[in-house]
């Protein structure tokens, strides 16, 4: 009652209300900008659409024209070739997808279908293609340019007799149909119209008669080539079993048929082109002797079909995955039809006004085609072609009212009918990530006629009046977010509460009984504090560290803050609720409920009971959240008699829909980043996890140096893994999982494995997240990378903790990679996305990365070359006695020792190369060339990494951190190389070993100034706060009264094991308190009151039962340590001389390639003009093939980087366009007022989801002010 009404009276000072409201620009997020981005993405993917889709069909019908009996731009023994183009046109998109099938069939996944299948098939697609050939290349050159452009929008016959079909099939007719009905409609119309026109110009002209029956007959036939947009939709109505075995085996025998179908498409083609050419008596020896100016106008139009084809597909296909159907899809494409009937038709009259303006008398459209059959051939490109437009429209008198009526009505009916045949698409309805295989039927466009088969394509469905815009049938995904934590600071702890607090708001849990619009997951976060506790001298309780402590005041003051986030300036804050302490086996457990439901455990582990180091708190909660809460409830059901296969569906689905994200302790995030990720896990159920970007945070050289390498290993490495096979690591500091994947054989099971042998320690232990993804990948499942869901993690600041921490990664990182290149064979045929081509590329890989040191010493070897002038020989002889002694020194010496001596050599090597760099940029600007080896290799290299930048605009200014990272790479990849080579034996973590208490300064001797401050702090703490502060030793005093504990180090073994433990049993507090550590909690959280509570008997038993299987201490046995830690120093060894030894063999050979010239290669010097400036430069082959092979590696990294940006920038618009649909009313109106909640004013889509702009100040136990990032 006491602390309410204290609480109370502070609450009433309105006064002291006011705040510090601190800028963070490293996780602030510009949403305009964003917003804007999204808007021209949009508009420029409409444009491109509309452009390339114009400029496909005109070039087409160019061709078209060319090949007409009355074209003058080519002789008529010329249209062979023509005719050849217009069949290329059609052929090569088949082509295309041959290639592409026989690589999936090859690599991934293919089966021979039944033969009624492939008989079926083929049968339609001889059809199809036959008809096509007959209308493109037979019929339409004898056709008018008007009946040309419009008579391709009558394929759409059929599919309007398929959808009312299927409209019929689900016995539910409804006006949806009407549409379709009246497609069928006007398709006859127009196709009445058309001939009608032609035959009533001379009924008894059996040639035209010919050419308009086999328009008619082909045009009608190619709109069977959707059949199964909507012979699918039927059979699953249908009680056919022909029909559902058809489509089940068109669906696993994919690949196969599409290399059946499309050769049988290029054979039929070159036959009918063929067959023509002869029936025609046309000479085919015309092909090779065009003049060159007719050629280049061929080359030129077919040029610029094939390529506008294949970009209007891939925008069309962008612009649905976008969600912006209807206006960067649809729009387009039917204004394309209208943009190209100008193209023509605009020329054709400004032409013939041009000559009625001439001619005063006879000046009708018959004298103007009388006046084109004498026309000069010498006129411009653009006349001679508006001319053989012109020609086309001579058969019709397009001076009478009834013929240009006539043809306006067909062209008009067939394009309505296109229309309305593809009404259906407006209501579309898609994922956010929508495939392509449920996006478009075929995964062959027709060049032909682009914009008809990319409308005609789109999966077909039956609308419904009621829609959602989410699709599943998986139901709302259960995500649990789960955090490891040991000794994070107060900053680190309060970036991972507050990412945790503002899921809860973006994320309320709906109540019982209520469904939510935003009902796509639910969550409940965990985290694991290792070594909360501290023992109490002269008691057998235990209290928590003051690690753990400060976690509980984080909880309760955000909580807080985020509780009256919308309340009145001057208006009594509401008290935090009761929440739940429960003691449990393993040590103990917070439960907080947050303000809008979500829960949020922390599960303090007493070392004593539980094993603990990072890799054991993931197994732990492994175990809890899948093996307990998933797997237990299902067999619970099953012993009350429930259905066996009922319950088999419903946890086989439940499995596909629990995710697990994986973090660290200090891991800042966005709701918007796990979006992001649960989009990619929930529409692809290979994928078995999921990364961010990684964003390093901190300052110092040491944190500016991590973050231009971890923006370009994510930019283009992570990237590249992603594109061409699967990511080999998922970093554990911000990552989803799916439960079903870590519940596979050997995956889960197999990670709980206790480290028996010397490469286990290395191998599991130092690199957790890469293990646990390598056991992923043998069992078959994908680990993807989405660049938009931006992660923050604290990065080490100085240079000792960033080679022990790169100490620990060096060897796993080489030791997994080994693992998985060990089982290539086993992978690729388990796994489709780590194919062959993927393995050798990671093969080169793990070879560069072990023949790095040589490859740097050949460096600084040609860098003394250069700036001294002397022999390379010697230069190299130079640049390998410093490694050589260091590596020397690296086994006899202790490893801060290492590590000081390699900080010396480092700033050493990073003013040589600083030297080199001016030195080889001054000689290209001396000889005036940059076309050296050397330059081009840098220039190239250069102008990757700045177009790579410039790609991702917010991560620009890292580039300025490049030069940094090129002056340390002798650092990174020469003297880190062996500092963590022979320090692979070392299995401790290596890093949070040297930090404070949270908040507290580092625990040196005091100086009485400092005393006697602190002693005021203190003083004034007690009367600000009114609280009792127990002080201790003066000697362990820091700022904020707390003592510094010495930390043990966290390594997953029981090896190395420090002294800390001893050290700590002799600083006992000198009074210590006799209370355990639930009244320590009770009596700490003034604001929140804690409720004793017990676990059920159940779930006590689970733990016990876990303890004892996997997860009860290690055994201290010091016989046992020793035999490791010799087997550890033997492997390192083993490794150690193989790994060097290999390096010795690059640089020996290079030596002897150097000294006895055994082969060499000479390039003379040319300047920028392309002139010899008489100066030679000589190359080692040895050397230019690895250099080569590097240029390669880094080509195919940049070209997936790009191909993966522009999937990413698909994915976030798409999400920022569907994302906005899910603010409810309430948050609609509401605009948070300014007392707790600073928000900036953006209104668009994306700002309902980002809770991260915002900032408030929290006000710690002691009165202090707590600045943080909301």
């Amino acid at each position: 009652m006491e602390n309410d009404k204290s609480r109370t009276d502070e609450l009433q000072r309105p006064w002291d209300t006011f705040r510090e409201v601190p800028v963070i620009e490293d996780a602030q997020t510009p949403w305009k900008w964003i917003k804007f981005l999204r808007i021209i993405s949009l508009f420029l993917v409409a444009i491109i659409v509309f452009g390339v889709a114009t400029c496909s069909k005109t070039s087409f019908l160019l061709l078209i024209t060319l090949a007409h009996e009355r074209a003058k731009t080519l002789p008529a023994k010329e249209k062979p070739l023509v005719l050849l183009c217009i069949g290329c046109c059609f052929v090569a998109p088949s082509v295309l997808l041959c290639l592409k099938s026989v690589w999936k069939a090859f690599y991934k996944s293919s089966k021979l279908p039944q033969k009624k299948t492939i008989a079926f098939v083929l049968f339609l697609e001889f059809i199809v293609s036959a008809a096509i050939a007959i209308l493109t290349i037979v019929a339409m050159p004898h056709l008018d340019i008007v009946t040309n452009v419009t008579i391709l929008n009558g394929v759409a016959l059929f599919s309007a007799v398929f959808q009312a079909g299927a409209h019929c099939s689900t016995k539910k007719l409804n006006s949806f149909v009407l549409p379709s009905i009246f497609a069928f409609i006007f398709t006859l119309l127009g196709y009445a119209l058309f001939f009608a026109l032609y035959i009533m110009k001379d009924p008894n002209d059996v040639k035209t008669i010919i050419w308009v029956g086999l328009a008619v007959g082909a045009s009608i036939l190619v709109s069977l080539n959707w059949w199964e947009n909507y012979l699918r939709l039927i059979s699953e109505n249908s009680s056919s079993k022909f029909l559902k075995e058809l489509f089940q085996d068109m669906t696993t025998c994919q690949n196969t048929l599409c290399i059946f179908s499309t050769l049988v498409r290029i054979a039929v083609t070159a036959c009918v082109v063929g067959a023509y050419v002869h029936l025609a008596q046309m000479d085919w020896s015309t092909v090779t002797s065009i003049p060159g100016r007719e050629a280049r106008i061929i080359v030129i139009i077919i040029g610029v079909q094939l390529v506008s084809s294949v970009l209007c597909q891939w925008f069309s296909l962008a612009a649905c995955k976008m969600h912006a159907v209807r206006r960067c899809f649809l729009v387009p494409l039917y204004l394309a039809f209208l943009a190209v009937m100008a193209v023509f038709i605009i020329p054709v009259i400004i032409y013939y006004w041009d000559f009625k303006a001439i001619e005063a008398e006879n000046n009708n459209f018959r004298s103007y085609c009388n006046f084109l059959d004498g026309r000069s051939s010498n006129s411009s490109v653009f006349s001679l072609l508006v001319w053989d437009v012109s020609q086309t429209l001579c058969f019709l008198d397009l001076s009478k009212i009834l013929d240009i009526g006539i043809l306006t009505g067909s062209a008009v009916s067939w394009w309505v009918g296109l229309v309305l045949a593809t009404v259906h698409i407006w209501k579309l309805r898609l994922y956010r990530i929508q495939k392509t295989r449920d996006l478009f039927v075929r995964r062959l466009y027709e060049g032909a006629f682009i914009e008809q088969s990319l409308l005609l394509n789109i999966r077909f469905h039956i609308p419904k009046r009621k829609r959602k815009h989410e699709i599943s049938n998986l139901g709302p995904a259960m995500i649990y977010l789960c955090a490891t934590m040991w000794h994070e600071t107060n900053s680190e702890m309060m970036n991972i509460i507050i990412s945790i607090f503002r899921l809860d708001k973006y994320r309320p849990k709906p109540k019982e009984g209520q469904t939510s619009n935003k009902s796509d997951f639910t969550f409940e976060a965990h985290i694991y504090f290792d070594d909360a506790f501290e023992a109490v001298k002269g008691s057998n309780e235990h209290q928590l560290n003051e690690y753990a402590t400060s976690l509980v005041k984080i909880i309760t003051n955000v909580h807080g803050t985020f509780m009256n986030i919308n309340e009145k300036f001057f208006k009594m804050q509401q008290q935090v609720p009761d929440q739940r302490v429960i003691r449990t086996p393993y040590g103990g457990r917070l439960v907080v409920t947050m303000p809008q439901g979500n829960n949020i455990v922390v599960h303090f582990k007493n070392k004593d009971l539980i094993r603990h180091k990072k890799r054991w708190s993931q197994v732990m909660y492994l175990y809890y959240l899948l093996g307990w809460k998933l797997n237990t409830k299902y067999y619970q059901l099953w012993k009350k008699g429930g259905n066996e296969e009922q319950i088999r569906l419903n946890l086989q689905k439940e499995k596909q829909n629990t995710y697990l994200l994986a973090l660290d302790g200090d891991t800042d995030f966005q709701p918007a980043a796990v979006m992001l990720l649960v989009d990619r896990l929930k529409m692809y159920p290979q994928v078995g996890a999921a990364c961010g970007r990684i964003h390093p945070t901190g300052s110092g050289p040491a944190v500016w140096f991590q973050k231009f390498e971890y923006a370009a290993s994510h930019w283009l490495q992570k990237t590249a893994e992603h594109v061409f096979g699967s990511v080999l690591c998922s970093p554990g500091c911000f990552s989803l999982f799916r439960a079903e994947a870590l519940m596979d054989d050997n995956v889960m099971r197999t990670y709980a494995t206790k480290s028996t042998e010397a490469i286990h320690y290395i191998q599991y232990d130092q690199g957790e997240d890469r293990w646990l993804c390598t056991l992923m990948l043998k069992q078959g499942w994908r680990v993807e990378y989405n660049a938009a869901s931006d992660a923050y993690t604290n990065a080490p600041e100085d240079f000792k903790e960033l080679y022990n921490q790169r100490r620990r990664w060096g060897p796993s990182t080489m030791a997994n990679i080994v693992d998985v290149l060990g089982s290539a064979s086993l992978i690729s045929k388990k796994n489709s996305s780590m194919s062959k081509p993927f393995m050798l590329y990671q093969l080169f890989a793990i070879i560069s990365g072990i023949l790095g040191p040589a490859t740097i010493c050949l460096m600084i070897a040609g860098s003394l070359s250069f700036i001294f002038n002397i022999h390379s020989a010697i230069s190299l002889v130079l640049a390998v006695v410093p490694p050589t002694i260091y590596l020397g020194l690296c086994f006899k010496l202790k490893p801060d020792t290492q590590i000081s001596i390699a900080a010396v050599l480092s700033i050493i090597y990073a003013i040589m190369m600083m030297v080199v760099s001016m030195s080889i940029i001054g000689s290209m600007v001396k000889e005036q060339t940059i076309l050296t080896p050397s330059s081009i290799f840098i220039t190239i290299m250069s102008g990757i990494y700045i177009i790579t930048g410039i790609l991702h605009p917010q991560e620009l200014h890292l580039l300025f951190y490049g030069v940094l990272y090129i002056i340390c790479i002798p650092s990174a990849y020469l003297l880190l190389t062996i500092y963590s080579m022979v320090n692979m034996n070392v299995v401790s973590w290596g890093t949070r070993e040297t930090k404070p208490a949270v908040g507290a300064a580092p625990t040196t001797k005091q100086t009485r100034t400092q005393k006697g401050k602190s002693k005021l702090q203190e003083l004034w703490s007690k009367m600000k706060c009114c609280k009792k502060v127990h002080s201790e030793s003066q000697d362990e005093e820091s700022d904020a009264g707390r003592n510094m504990i010495p930390e043990h180090q966290p390594q997953n073994t029981i090896v190395d094991e420090g002294p800390e433990d001893k050290q700590r049993e002799a600083e006992m507090p000198v009074d210590p308190p006799t209370q355990g550590w639930i009244e320590q909690l009770q009596k700490m959280s003034s604001d929140m009151r804690l409720k004793d509570e017990h676990l059920d008997e159940e779930e006590e038993n689970f733990w016990k039962e876990l303890l004892k299987r996997y997860l009860y201490p290690l055994p201290n046995n010091k016989e046992s340590q020793k035999k490791m830690h010799d087997e550890l120093r033997s492997l390192r060894n083993k490794i150690t001389f193989c790994f060097f030894f290999l390096n010795a063999l690059w640089l020996v050979s290079t030596f002897v390639f150097q000294v006895f010239e055994v082969f060499k290669i000479s390039v003379k010097i040319v300047d920028l003009s392309l002139e010899e400036t008489g100066g030679v430069i000589e190359i080692d082959p040895v050397g230019l093939m690895f250099i080569l092979g590097f240029a390669l590696s880094v080509l195919l990294q940049f070209v997936g980087m790009f191909y993966h940006r522009i999937n990413t920038l698909i994915h976030y618009i798409a999400f920022l366009g569907t994302e906005g649909e899910n603010k409810t009313p309430k948050e609609k109106e509401d605009h948070t007022s300014e007392d707790s909640l600073h928000i900036p004013e953006e209104s668009d889509s994306a700002s309902e989801f980002s809770f991260a702009t915002s900032h408030y100040t929290l006000s710690d136990s002691d009165g202090s002010s707590v600045e943080t990032l909301v």
